[in-house]
This record gives C-alpha cells, structure tokens and sequence, in this order.
C-alpha cells in the first residue's frame, strides 16, 4: 500500500507532461508582443526626439538643397533638381573652398592634432608629475576656451603688430603679415593649438592600457624608443587611431567661428573653406537653396571619411 501510493504523493501539475504526439506549448502571439512592446517602449522618447530634432531638419535641408529657396527678394520657390549641385561643381570658388577644406583638415587634424597629440601623450608617459600637470593643464585650457575667444587669441597672436612677430624681431628674424601672406596655414596652427588636448587624452588613456610587461621585454631584447613605438605601440593602439582621426576630422571639417574670428575667409578666399563658403552663399548672397546643397556636399565629405575610418576600426589588431 505505501510503495503503490508514494508516486501518487508527489505527483503535481508542474510534473504533468503532454500527451504523447501533442507538441509542447508555445508562448502566445499576444505574450511575444507584449514581451517587444517591453523592450522598445523605454527607446521610444530618444527615437521621437531623434526624429523630431535630427532627422527632421536633415530632410528638410535635402528638400531645400533641390529647390531655388532664396532668403530675400523671392514669394515662391520652385524645384530646380541638380541644379544647384551642377552650379557648385562649376562654381570656382566652391572648388577652391573644397580645396582648402581638405588642406585644412590634413594640416590641422590628421598631421597636427593626431601627431602632436600622440607625442605629447607618450612624452607624458615618461614625465615627473609636476610635468605632467602643467602640461596638461595648458594643453586641456586651449581645448576648453570657446571658440570665439581662442580665435581672439590666435588673431592676436598672428596679426602684424602681434606676438609673433614681436618674438621674431627680437630674435632679428624677418616678421610678415601671416593673416595675410599664410592664412590657411595661420588658421591651421590655430585649429591645432585649441584641439589638441582631445588627442592628448585619447592617446594617454590608450597608452596606459598598455601592458607594461610587453614594452619591458622590447627593452631587454634591445628595441629602441622608435622600434618601441613603431612595432608595439602603434599597432596596440591602432583602435584608438582611427577612433581619434574619425572625431578629429569631423569636427574640423565643421570649424567655421575660429577661421571667421582670425580671417573671415580672407584674404579674398584664401583661408575660405566649405563652412564659410556655405555661409556666405547662404545668409550674404541669400541663396538658402544653393548654400544647403554646398552643406549637403560637405556632409557627404565627412561620411566619406566616417566610411574610410570604421573600416579601419574594424580590421583587427
């Protein structure tokens, strides 16, 4: 009797199985949709916002850049197609401003931010903590000021009557114009003192995550600072390269009050890039129209690079 009734004892509906041939059940089409509704509605504020704020104005500028929209003196504006963009590609001053575009992102980003950044984080590594915070605090106080304000600076830095060549006549070295004879290299350097400090960061917190047991070996087995730096550092960081080239060269494709403060563009257009090629088609000219198409181009510019960068980013070290 007590052996027969000991499996009735522990039987219990969580233990019943299905009959035999009838498959085992399924959450419901309502539960899964629950479960999804679960997981998207906290994004749905961001995805809204994304839209509304991003999205949108992106669109409409698309809109506008194949229409005749103009700021004055226009009741209507029509659709014109490509011709706002086939105008751009004729127009010598737009080449010229795509031109200087790419001298000043080379010069400034990919050659003086990136390289000046990299050197001054691998110098620190080695420097005492006095160094150490002295350099960093002037190199993150050029990064901080505003824009405006650093363009003050810099303006008075290379005017005629400046801090240059006041240094240049006392060291009796020839003193020039550089506003005037060198602008888009003056406007270069500037773009390269107040940024930097971001590379300094990415490349000193890349750099401490270094194992330090590999650069040691390196060093007994008789590798210099340079073969250091070429066949470990490099390659350990390269993640961290082509993150920083990406960033650096999209917020120098974008640069406009630093080079309006110390140039305006000038002289001429010699120092005139997409930015301020834009804005004056834009808001001077009163050509909306064609000035978003410029903007477009300069967009479709940094995605170029975006594109080029993430796949750099995802080869593997």
């Amino acid at each position: 009797m007590t052996a027969a009734a000991a499996p009735h004892a522990t039987d219990g509906p969580e233990t019943v199985k299905a009959p035999p041939g009838r498959p085992a059940q399924t959450p419901s089409k309502h539960g899964k949709l629950l479960r999804a509704l679960a997981r998207v509605l906290p994004l749905s504020p961001a995805v809204v916002l994304l839209l509304l704020f991003l999205a949108g104005p992106i669109a409409y500028c698309a809109y506008i850049a194949f229409t005749d929209l103009q700021l004055t003196g226009q009741a209507h504006s029509s659709f014109v197609g490509l011709a706002n963009f086939r105008k751009a590609f004729r127009d010598e001053e737009f080449l010229n401003a795509v031109w200087l575009t790419l001298v000043f992102t080379v010069v400034s980003s990919l050659l003086g931010q990136n390289t000046l950044g990299l050197a001054l984080a691998a110098l620190m590594q080695r420097a005492s903590k006095p160094v150490r915070t002295l350099t960093g605090g002037i190199v993150i106080t050029a990064w901080v000021l505003p824009e405006v304000v650093a363009g003050f600076l810099l303006y008075a830095f290379f005017r005629k009557e400046g801090t240059l060549n006041a240094i240049l006549d006392w060291l009796h070295l020839p003193s020039q114009n550089w506003l005037f004879t060198l602008p888009i290299l003056a406007v270069s350097f500037a773009n390269v003192w107040r940024g930097t400090a971001f590379s300094m960061l990415v490349y000193s917190a890349a750099l401490n995550e270094i194992p330090s047991e590999i650069t040691e070996a390196a060093e007994v087995d008789g590798a210099g600072g340079w073969r250091r730096m070429w066949h470990i550092t490099l390659p350990m960081i390269r993640r961290s390269i082509g993150t920083n080239l990406m960033l650096n060269t999209l917020q120098t494709l974008s640069v406009f009050g630093l080079i309006w403060v110390m140039t305006r563009g000038g002289p001429g257009n010699k120092s005139q890039t997409l930015p301020l090629f834009m804005y004056e088609q834009a808001f001077q000219n009163s050509m909306i129209g064609y000035g978003t198409a410029v903007a477009l181009l300069l967009l479709l510019v940094g995605s170029l690079f975006s594109l080029v960068y993430l796949r750099l980013l995802r080869t593997q070290v």
